[in-house]
């Protein structure tokens, strides 16, 4: 009898998701022993009923590395630790189906499990182990903000869509003369907001790493009219804040999912400067799930690849609790406690924010220099 390995990728959907589950079962299929399982809908597929699980052989992963979203499916709601049950007054709740999940995966003979996602579901990776389960991790994000790893697959597809919409915003903020608002995804991380800000040539980035002043926004963009420019580009990352304020929130009504949402930290923003007393016409774009999507490139797909090859080998090696990660130039594991002590945050000091001040960024605090385009 083969041995039975199970794939789920878990989280929003990400560039690169199909790579990686294409490396597993390519590199897989070199040991005859083996098969490779897909949990649809992260672990859903096990502990729903009936099961629904499928088979991934290289034919039913030939050429889907170039595809955007997951063959498998995904959801950021349920899982092993957090099942949402429907209560009799209608109101939803959540219980605890770990030692279901793993009953079920000693029921289907599964041996190994790789499971592809960003931070949430590492820490459920790190959990399951804690039971017991023989888990590996691969790290999943476009917010790149898990540590214990360089990158993760899909930031890069994810700055190549936000840097495109700055470049399309800058001509359309020049032709109208208007203040042009992009807000990005990024959670509590600025990655995707500063990377694009640089790569398009905003005059403002926010990031939630530092708390902004409205009025040292006002600042940098009055300095640009009286140079004579008469529009602006603001990239906010969606975690950004004001100083002495807090992140801006939606609420969410969908079962078993967060019930708080980042999001609106671009509307709040335009408002902010029309209550500064700007009058230049203001206009906001959310790209929103436009990062997620769609064909991951040439980077991410070399990178899963390099994650799915390693996740398999860490399989073979029976390193259970760890997580496959880019410490340049190489694949590594480390332990998923230590992947998931700590976000990934922009180090204020680095010579990425440096790089942004000394072009001429306002990052909306007392250091910034005017930018002429």
């Amino acid at each position: 009898m083969k041995k039975r390995l199970l794939v789920a990728t878990g989280g929003g959907d990400c560039p690169g998701l199909n790579a990686v589950i294409r490396a597993v079962v390519k590199r897989a299929s070199h040991e005859h022993n083996w098969e490779v399982l897909g949990s649809v809908d992260a672990f859903n597929g096990i502990l729903q009923d009936p099961m629904h699980i499928i088979e991934l052989t290289p034919e039913r992963v030939a050429g889907i590395h170039v595809q955007g979203g997951t063959i498998i499916g995904t959801t950021n709601k349920g899982g092993p630790f957090t099942w949402p049950v429907k209560n009799q007054d209608g109101t939803w709740s959540t219980v605890d189906r770990s030692q279901d999940f793993m009953d079920r995966l000693r029921y289907q003979n599964i041996e190994a499990l790789i499971n592809i996602g960003g931070d949430g579901s590492q820490r459920i990776s790190h959990k399951l182990f804690e039971i017991g389960c023989p888990i590996i991790g691969v790290p999943k994000t476009i917010d790149n903000d898990l540590s214990s790893t360089d990158f993760t697959f899909g930031f890069q597809t994810a700055v190549d869509v936000a840097t495109d919409a700055v470049d399309k915003l800058v001509t359309t903020a020049a032709s109208h003369h208007r203040i042009l608002i992009l807000e990005v995804m990024g959670r509590y991380a600025g990655w995707i907001a500063l990377h694009s800000a640089i790569a398009g040539g905003a005059e403002v980035c926010l990031i939630p790493e530092i708390p902004y002043s409205i009025d040292k926004v006002m600042d940098a963009i009055n300095q640009r009219i009286d140079k004579g420019h008469d529009f602006a580009n603001i990239v906010i990352a969606e975690g950004a804040r004001p100083i002495d304020g807090e992140m801006t929130y939606i609420e969410s009504e969908e079962p078993g999912a967060m019930k708080m949402k980042l999001g609106g930290a671009g509307l709040r923003l335009s408002q902010e400067l029309k209550d500064a007393g700007c009058t230049i016409d203001i206009r906001e774009t959310i790209l929103g799930h436009l990062q997620r999507g769609g064909t991951p490139n040439a980077f991410d797909r070399i990178l899963a690849s390099q994650f799915g090859v390693k996740a398999f080998e860490l399989v073979l090696e029976q390193k259970w609790g760890s997580m496959v990660a880019y410490h340049h130039p190489n694949i590594v594991a480390v332990p998923l406690a230590e992947a998931i002590r700590k976000y990934n945050y922009i180090d204020v000091s680095s010579d990425l924010v440096a790089t942004a001040r000394r072009l001429g960024i306002s990052l909306g605090d007392c250091y910034w220099m005017v930018s002429l385009r």
